[in-house]
């Protein structure tokens, strides 16, 4: 019995703090009734049979009332007409038995159980119907206000799956708008080796088809590991390493322990696309581009460092549209906390930072 009640309090922790603290207010309202009737109203009796008395009434109604009105109605709101029938057969019935519980603590077996052959009948009966109701309504308005919390817990848990939906349908919509410039120019440039180079044809549309595979895998999935996205960038990478052939060398830099940590899927490909279109493919010579990833503290670091144009350039002042979307996203998933930082290199290129914190 022990542990089938333990477990019932551990289930519903709130639930059973609620009734410690309806209990508390009820053995305060009947002290309040003890001290009313034994120095204002001076029905008889000492103060320490009156509050024995009123301790077995008053918390036998309590009982009775708010311990049916769970049983039938739960935490819904209980309907009026039934919850005052059920209300006044309480009173009556707390009035009884609590009246022979109290004499029987005191040792009174001779003590009326209805105050009928009292000099103060009528007095006791008012005080005790207006006791009773009083404590009824003062719970009847603490019940209909955690039903109505409870409405509005309700209420702020719908919207706000509805923003966290809306907000997952507006990143998949930012995670969409990836400029397919980098793409177009592949298929041309495949068109023209198909002529000129069959077999480095082949390789592009060989390293092509598995960027387009992993591009599809990541643009479906809530997130990714920071190794599937190191995976991505070296597919993207390599596709464009065969097309700027040696005017693009790179490197990928992912400490083991990080890998397994997820971050939004595609979050750096806008900033490698910007890297080349707007850095190092301008350049005659080309240039090197470095992607790293860093624990700094409670933060993850990515870094994207390219040897182009610079940021002072004329060619690399692009619409911007990738890097609002990564800021977007940042914001969205991750809140004040994330951030997407652009400075110049030394002694030449653009570094790109991203930093997120880590849960």
């Amino acid at each position: 019995m022990r542990n089938a009640t333990s477990a019932l309090m551990n289930a519903r922790p709130g639930r059973g703090r609620r009734m410690l603290l309806r209990l508390a207010i009820a053995t305060g309202f009947n002290l309040a009734c003890a001290l009313t009737i034994t120095y204002l109203i001076h029905m008889g009796g000492s103060f320490i049979e009156n509050l024995v008395f009123s301790l077995c009434i008053g918390t036998l109604a309590w009982l009775f009332i708010d311990g049916g009105r769970m049983l039938v109605w739960g935490e819904d709101k209980p309907a009026g007409l039934p919850f005052l029938v059920m209300t006044v057969l309480a009173l009556l019935l707390a009035q009884m038995g609590g009246t022979a519980l109290a004499a029987w603590l005191l040792g009174m077996p001779a003590h009326p159980v209805l105050p009928t052959e009292s000099s103060h009948a009528a007095s006791i009966l008012l005080f005790s119907v207006l006791a009773g109701l009083s404590a009824t309504w003062f719970f009847w308005n603490r019940g209909k206000l955690a039903f109505l919390q409870a409405q509005a817990e309700a209420e702020k848990a719908r919207v706000a799956e509805i923003e966290k939906q809306a907000m997952q349908a507006q990143l998949q919509m930012l995670q969409a708008q990836i400029e397919p410039h980098m793409l177009f120019n592949t298929l041309a440039n495949l068109q023209g080796l198909i002529a000129s180079d069959p077999p480095r044809a082949q390789l592009l549309l060989e390293q092509l088809i598995a960027w387009l595979r992993a591009t599809l895998k990541s643009s479906r999935a809530a997130a990714t590991t920071l190794a599937e996205e190191f995976n991505l960038m070296d597919a993207y990478l390599g596709l464009m390493a065969i097309r700027m052939g040696e005017r693009l060398a790179y490197r990928l830099d992912l400490p083991a322990p990080l890998a397994g940590v997820r971050i939004a899927p595609m979050l750096l490909q806008p900033l490698l696309e910007n890297a080349i279109r707007h850095g190092l493919e301008p350049k005659i010579d080309g240039g090197r581009l470095d992607v790293s990833a860093a624990r700094e503290g409670a933060c993850l670091v990515l870094t994207v460092r390219d040897t182009g144009l610079g940021l002072d350039a004329p060619a690399s002042h692009g619409t911007g549209l990738g890097l609002e979307n990564i800021r977007e996203r940042l914001r969205a998933l991750y809140g004040a906390g994330a951030s997407l930082t652009l400075a110049n290199g030394a002694p030449c290129g653009t570094v790109a930072t991203i930093t997120i914190p880590l849960p």
